[in-house]
């Protein structure tokens, strides 16, 4: 009899034995293992129970072998007690009195010859004994070794993970890497888990030998994270089509230079600085952090300020978000490299009155900004080709991989942008730095000495990007359906439903999925290109249906997928819909619960002016003709005031007062 690998299946879902007992019949169910034994690792003479639970008809009978498959003596019970000095395997038989038998899985009692043992009342929870080696450096070439070693009841996993990413298929408690190159340099732990609880090793730091003619590798940073915010669907000003583009090529360029990426796209006041509030969460000392949004802004009193999508009409600061506010939070921070991108208009407005300087920020360095465009100008967006971008992040995608000097980056940029001829005598970049060293965004991942902040900042950042696994739905039909999920940006996922199997009833089936509560679709309003639904499109293939969850920074509550299968019964030729539910909880950005967060006091902001608009145009006059079009991201504000006012006005940029910044404390 084979061992059945459903054994958690009904007893009256097993197969049966008929006997016949003289007038009587007697059905006989077959021996079902429903609980296996497990394997254990131990010191030496630590004693150990191994336990396996079967059900039949009638008294079961056990037999226990060892791993050369000989009869352990006296072990005839379903628990077997042994303590070892060596490992050893074990298997056990059960039956019953009808000649009905089946075995057990084989389990392993490991004993680790070492010199120390378990702590007091130990419940079987991993406890490590033999950590890796803190500090190891390794020639270019030769192979990398690091060792973690526990006791565990059941027997410990092990995963093992790279500046804080994990690493595929490296779970056995020796990590072994050939080749040692400049990429497998930096900080490794491992996750020692079982039933009972996880636990994580000491950090290791691998470094790599540099000949003594090559300087080694000096700049480095802690970790590397970025927010990307992409605002479009105004409520009440133009909507833009480039920020979908730029946020997700701009996520997967800086993804690829190992930064934690949170890219966000259609966000209010309150989920803005929400989002703003997590990113500064990740920050720490020798962190690099990069902020980059693209949409509508403007400049007042010489700071910047990024419009979120429920701004009023007109407008006041206190509906924006101050851009010079986020990076002295940032320094606060004790960042090691603060970037800001802004892809985004600084018009100013006429204003009366004297102009004073900015104090500047705390002088900690290390601070760059990347503006599209210079002061009182606007920064363009161009649909060329069917493809829509900002100029300014066009550029700076074809740069930022390069290992240079982030200020260089920023400079090509600028002067490749000096030469196209759309945005000629019109947009310029400009770069405000304070760097005391030639960081790159390139710059590798060491941890050492901050471990401890790694993990809470990992765990921080795997918040905003939980995924759902993927899911195989069963319906009664005999169809199977599965689901599986992708995050477009961490606050739009994507589910798309594939039939697996059709049943042998069944024709014409097509799939149908909805969510509870119903999520907004922003890519669905008049205007959107072909080439948004083909980016939409291009993460999964061969899919029968698809649905698209944006906005997920607004759900207060688990998110429910419905999937409708619709067929026509072959025999009864009739039109059929079965139904199935599943709850997939708060995936990706909606676990923060940015609804739940607490307004902060912005009483000082909210005496600052109001501000009017115009509407914002197409500007595509005074241009070459070209098959781009370039398109401004102006927010376009003039001060309400009296026409009196208004004549005697200069268009001068007012700086801000110096009594202003107490808007900055924190």
């Amino acid at each position: 009899m084979t061992y059945c690998p459903d054994r958690a299946a009904p007893l009256w879902s097993r197969p049966f034995h008929t006997l016949k007992q003289g007038p009587t019949v007697m059905t006989v169910a077959e021996v079902v293992i429903v609980q296996q034994p497990k394997s254990v690792c131990v010191p030496q003479n630590y004693p150990v129970t191994l336990n396996v639970q079967a059900v039949g008809t009638g008294p079961l009978r056990y037999q226990w072998f060892d791993g050369q498959q000989i009869e352990v003596p006296c072990a005839t019970e379903s628990r077997l007690q042994v303590s070892l000095k060596k490992s050893e395997s074990y298997i056990c038989r059960v039956s019953d009195q009808y000649c009905n038998c089946i075995f057990s899985i084989w389990v392993r009692v490991k004993v680790l010859n070492l010199p120390v043992g378990v702590p007091p009342g130990w419940r079987g929870e991993p406890y490590i004994i033999a950590q890796p080696t803190p500090q190891q450096s390794v020639q270019y070439g030769d192979t990398i070794m690091l060792k973690c070693l526990a006791f565990g009841m059941p027997s410990p996993q092990y995963q093992w993970y790279h500046n804080g990413h994990l690493l595929p298929k490296k779970n056995n408690e020796i990590l072994q890497i050939k080749s040692a190159k400049a990429e497998h340099v930096g900080s490794y732990l491992c996750s020692v888990s079982n039933m009972l609880e996880e636990r994580w090793s000491d950090a290791a730091d691998v470094t790599l030998a540099t000949p003594d003619n090559l300087p080694a590798p000096t700049l480095t940073a802690t970790d590397k994270v970025a927010l990307l915010i992409g605002n479009l669907n105004y409520t009440h000003h133009p909507r833009l089509m480039a920020p979908i583009m730029d946020v997700h090529e701009l996520a997967s360029l800086l993804q690829q230079l190992g930064f934690r990426v949170v890219s966000l796209l259609d966000l209010t006041l309150q989920e803005m600085e929400a989002a703003i509030d997590k990113f500064l969460q990740l920050l720490d000392r020798g962190v690099y952090a990069v902020f980059y949004y693209a949409g509508h802004g403007y400049e007042h009193l010489g700071r910047n300020y990024l419009v979120a999508i429920d701004a009023p009409r007109p407008y006041r600061t206190v509906n924006c978000v101050c851009v010079q506010r986020v990076m002295c939070n940032m320094q606060e921070r004790r960042a090691q490299l603060s970037v800001i991108l802004l892809d985004t208009c600084r018009k100013w407005y006429k204003q009366s009155g004297p102009t004073s300087e900015i104090n500047p920020l705390a002088p900690l360095g290390n601070t760059v900004y990347g503006y599209a465009t210079t002061e009182d100008a606007e920064a363009f967006e161009v649909q060329d080709g069917g493809k829509s971008t900002g100029i300014f992040t066009k550029y700076l995608n074809k740069y930022i991989l390069q290992p240079q000097k982030v200020t260089h980056i920023l400079e090509q940029v600028s002067e490749d942008l000096g030469k196209d001829q759309l945005v000629s005598g019109r947009q310029v970049v400009e770069i405000k730095h304070t760097l005391k060293e030639p960081r790159a965004l390139t710059d590798p991942v060491g941890t050492a000495g901050h471990t401890m902040e790694l993990r809470l900042r990992d765990a921080c950042w795997r918040q905003a990007n939980v995924l759902p696994g993927r899911k195989l739905l069963d319906f009664a039909c005999g169809v199977q359906v599965e689901l599986s999920f992708s995050a477009l940006f961490s606050n739009i996922l994507l589910v798309f439903g594939t039939v697996r199997n059709s049943g042998p009833t069944v024709q014409d089936c097509f799939v149908d999925l909805r969510s509870e509560p119903v999520m907004e679709d922003i890519f669905s309003g008049p205007g959107r290109s072909d080439e948004m639904h083909s980016l939409l499109l291009s993460k999964a293939d061969n899919l029968d249906c698809s649905l698209r969850l944006c906005c997920l920074q607004r759900l207060e509550r688990s998110l429910v997928i419905k999937v409708e299968l619709h067929y026509t019964h072959r025999d009864r030729e009739l039109q059929l819909t079965e139904c199935r539910e599943v709850d997939i909880g708060r995936p990706l950005i909606a676990s923060c619960r940015f609804s739940h967060r607490r307004p902060a006091d912005r009483r000082q902001e909210a005496m600052q002016h109001t501000v009017g608009h115009k509407s914002s145009t197409r500007r595509s006059s005074h241009l070459p003709a070209h098959h781009a079009r370039p398109s401004t991201r102006k927010a376009e504000n003039v001060y309400q005031i009296s026409a009196s006012a208004a004549s005697a006005s200069t268009n001068e940029p007012e700086e801000n007062d110096e009594n202003d910044l107490h808007e900055f404390t924190v």
